[in-house]
């Protein structure tokens, strides 16, 4: 069952974190009430009041003047949570904080008055405060130059731009948006039955240089087709982080196309430590293949028009073969140590998707040929 949708007030919505909390609460089908800066001090309050869920976003750690961290970080939470409890609904307030809190900074002490503003209110029982003490964010949207050094990171290798390094030892604590907000909409869901600090789950340790050079790593490997493992560890975090960070206009590189009169051959992309994809065409009577390999593997897959694929044992000389169309998807490998080839049987042209197991290497092809 689908939990009933609670109605969230949201501050800072203009925000990096805002912005992309704001979407996934949206998505979920709760009714979010969005607060900024530009929305009148007497309508907030009154959305502040109506909230089951009140996520706290909003403040500032880049101002002009100290004194505007205790405006925005100290009073402003103090509002806000006054505001939420004034309805009498006992609503969830959740507080995005910094590690820097524990500091003696301006800025960590304003964060610090903020937090303690708010407990307060849940000392009196008006409301349950779950506050998260946030490393460095990193994810879609962020701002180069004052979110983090990621999105900076990720903003300059895009444009081929330099990264500027100070101290690449330097330690530095990251965040995937996305996995924060997951666990927020968890608390929606399964509020928590008491008042204190969370720690998000996810946390990835690493260090300024080894950022910059995974960062300025997937721009070099784009230029050249590649692209590394990222479904795990930082690279699951930073490579969607940069590749947010492209202009749409340069979302697309050209690839090299080798044609003759069978048709064409276009590399699209080498995976490291798996492999590379790639098309071919061929024209209508025309047979492409006509080898074996001893090592490499290769699955087709039919993209477009109809293709009857032979194979022949080089030893035994065992023969078999069939006919793959578009219409009926089907992978088709080839085992090693079977010569095989591919001919267009169909009236239209054939495209045919392709994987295999390593990178074309011309000083090592692995490509014997073997008419079938």
């Amino acid at each position: 069952m689908t939990p009933e949708p609670r109605t969230i007030a949201v501050t800072g919505t203009a925000g990096f974190l805002g912005s992309n909390l704001v979407v996934r609460l949206t998505s979920e089908g709760h009714d979010v009430r969005p607060i900024t800066r530009e929305t009148d001090p007497v309508v907030a309050e009154g959305v502040l009041g109506a909230a089951d869920v009140v996520f706290h976003l909003a403040g500032v750690n880049r101002p002009e003047e100290d004194e505007e961290f205790w405006r925005s970080n100290r009073d402003y939470t103090a509002w806000v949570g006054k505001a939420a409890v004034a309805g009498g609904r006992k609503p969830l307030l959740v507080l995005s904080s910094s590690l820097k809190a524990t500091d003696d900074s301006p800025y960590g002490q304003s964060k610090r008055a903020g937090e303690d503003a708010l407990l307060r209110l849940s000392a009196d029982g008006a409301a349950t405060v779950s506050i998260w003490r946030l490393p460095n964010l990193c994810g879609k949207w962020s701002r180069p130059d004052y979110n983090s050094v990621v999105a900076t990171f990720c903003h300059n290798a895009a444009r081929g731009l330099p990264l500027r390094i100070d101290d690449p030892s330097t330690p530095l604590a990251l965040l995937y948006v996305d996995d924060l907000i997951d666990e927020w909409l968890g608390l929606i869901d399964d509020p928590p039955t008491a008042s204190g600090f969370a720690e998000p789950r996810n946390v990835h340790g690493t260090t300024v240089g080894e950022v910059a050079r995974l960062i300025q790593g997937y721009a070099d490997e784009r230029a050249r087709g590649e692209v590394r493992d990222v479904e795990r560890g930082l690279g699951r975090i930073l490579y969607p982080s940069f590749v947010a960070a492209l202009p749409i206009a340069r979302a697309n590189y050209p690839l090299p196309s080798h044609n003759d009169a069978r048709g064409s051959f276009v590399e699209m992309l080498k995976i490291a430590g798996g492999g590379q994809f790639s098309y071919f065409s061929a024209r209508p009577g025309v047979t492409r293949g006509g080898h074996y390999h001893h090592s490499k593997v290769e699955k087709f897959l039919v993209a477009h028009g109809t293709g009857r694929f032979r194979f022949r044992q080089i030893l035994s000389g065992e023969n078999f073969e069939l006919v793959s169309s578009a219409s009926e998807p089907l992978m088709i490998e080839t085992i090693p140590g079977w010569a095989h080839d591919v001919t267009n049987i169909g009236d239209d042209e054939l495209v045919v998707l392709t994987w295999a197991s390593e990178r074309f290497d011309p000083e090592r092809p692995d490509t014997y040929p073997m008419p079938l």
